[in-house]
This record gives structure tokens, sequence and C-alpha cells, in this order.
């Protein structure tokens, strides 16, 4: 049995089917973990839910950012309804089945066996990989339960922006949430610079790579996260992204999780995919 990890699709359906062609990926016998954003920009996040759904127990799936933006869309939180892909989604005739599996997903995968997490974007410095855990219980607790909408209602925001462990409330979940699915770049000190989204350099002075930062808590933990297109297929400290902007017109990646250190499998292009 085989376990691959695949990055962020984005609704590029066409490609992940021939990207798993290639690796010879066998339902019945592999595995796969996907890093989240299996929807949004690209043509096909209706084909991509189903697939992903239609594999059962043979799929690991966190969600990243769009993917809960997908969840607010159905909970009525229309702050960012210009995604029209999105809109025609939840007139789907299985659209209530697909979102209720997507609220079952995590926020976090962790393999003991394996010795790998799986997250979509990051983890603040100050959480080691226990607090992450339960963070992110926190939220998906919510996503499964009656409050998810008021939750969808107020999902979107940029504070709090430095981890307490006194934050509570809605304050808690949010900044969980910004790390799990929007997290590039901290202040040494920790704190969440959510705005800067290009490649290491593009940065503001002070600011560095989430991964980067010193004393991070789970630099002895073995990381695999997407979310990050520009800064591509990448390996420091013991992370690696696998975001390679396929919905961009670049590749859509996968690696085979070992316990040793991950062999980077096969790249398929999506130029198909690139935004118009």
């Amino acid at each position: 049995m085989a376990t691959y990890a695949i990055g962020d699709i984005q609704g590029c359906y066409d490609p992940l089917r021939r990207l798993l062609d290639r690796i010879g990926f066998d339902p019945g016998r592999d595995r796969l973990w996907f890093a989240g954003d299996l929807v949004n920009r690209g043509p096909q996040s209706l084909e991509t839910l189903r697939f992903v759904r239609s594999l059962g127990k043979a799929a690991v799936c966190v969600l990243g950012n769009h993917d809960l933006h997908l969840l607010a869309l159905s909970a009525g939180n229309l702050r960012h309804r210009e995604d029209d892909q999105l809109l025609r989604l939840l007139d789907a005739p299985d659209a209530a089945d697909l979102l209720l599996w997507l609220r079952q997903r995590p926020l976090l995968h962790h393999s003991a066996s394996k010795g790998w997490s799986l997250i979509h974007a990051g983890l603040p410095p100050q959480w080691d990989l226990a607090t992450a855990r339960a963070c992110a219980h926190e939220v998906e607790r919510v996503l499964r339960g009656n409050a998810f909408p008021d939750f969808m209602g107020v999902l979107y925001g940029n504070q709090p922006d430095r981890w307490d462990p006194a934050l509570h409330g809605i304050a808690r979940l949010r900044f969980s949430v910004n790390c799990f699915t929007r997290l590039r770049f901290c202040t040494a000190g920790g704190r969440l610079v959510l705005k800067a989204k290009g490649p290491p350099g593009s940065q503001p002075p002070g600011v560095i790579p989430w991964f980067l930062v010193p004393g991070r808590r789970t630099r002895g933990e073995r990381i695999l996260f997407g979310h990050w297109s520009t800064l591509g297929f990448h390996h420091a400290e013991r992370t690696w992204c696998l975001d390679t902007g396929c919905v961009w017109g670049g590749t859509l990646t996968a690696v085979r999780v070992r316990r040793r250190k991950p062999l980077q499998l096969s790249q398929w292009s999506c130029r198909q995919c690139a935004a118009k």
C-alpha cells in the first residue's frame, strides 16, 4: 500500500485524474492525502468534489480557504459572492450531500505511524503539535455542529493576529482558521501577516515565512502543506510545500508519504486550467 500527498487542485479535475494514472493509484490498495482547496478557480470543482468524496476511506482531505469559502457561501455569507463557479456548484442536485461531507473534513491530519502531519497553510510558532491538533478539533466541532451557520457568518477577518491561550469564542476560532487555511508569513515574534501573499523575498521587512520563524515549536515535526503557489514545491525545516500552481498554468504535484524523506514522484501540467 502506498500513500500519496497531492497539492491544491482548485477544480482541476482532469489533471488530477491524469496525475493519478501516472502514479498508478489504486483506490483498493493505496491512499491519497489532499492538501485542501479542492474547489474554486478551475473549471471542474463539482467533479472534483464528487470524485474525492467517492474515494471514501482511500482519501484524506484537509480543509483549505477555498473549501471554507464554499461552505460560507452555502450558509448565506455572500461577502465574496463574485465567485460564480462556486455559486453554480450550490445548485447541483447533490450539493447538500457534498457540502455535508465537506463539513466533516479535518483541518489537520496526523499520522503517527508515518510520522507526518498534513495541513493546508501554516502553523503559528507558538503552537506545538498537541496544541495545533486541539485547536483544529475545536474548529471542526463547530463546523460539524449546530453553530455552523453562525460561525460562517463571522468567518472572515484578520484579527486576532497573535496567539494567546486565553483567546476564546469567535476570536479563537478565527485565529485557528486563519493559521490552518491562510497563513504564509509571520513576524519573528509570531504575529500573523496575512496580507503578504507573494514568494519569499516579496514580503515587508521583518516578515518571514511561517516555517522559518525562530523557535517554532513544531520545528521537529514533519509537515506537508499547500496554499502557497508562488512558493512552489519547496522543502525547508522539515516542511514541504506541495502547491505548484496547477490552476495558474503550473503543475499538480504528488509525493510519496513515507517514514523517511518524501520523494517527489510526479507532476502533471495544468495549462488548460490557467485563470483567464
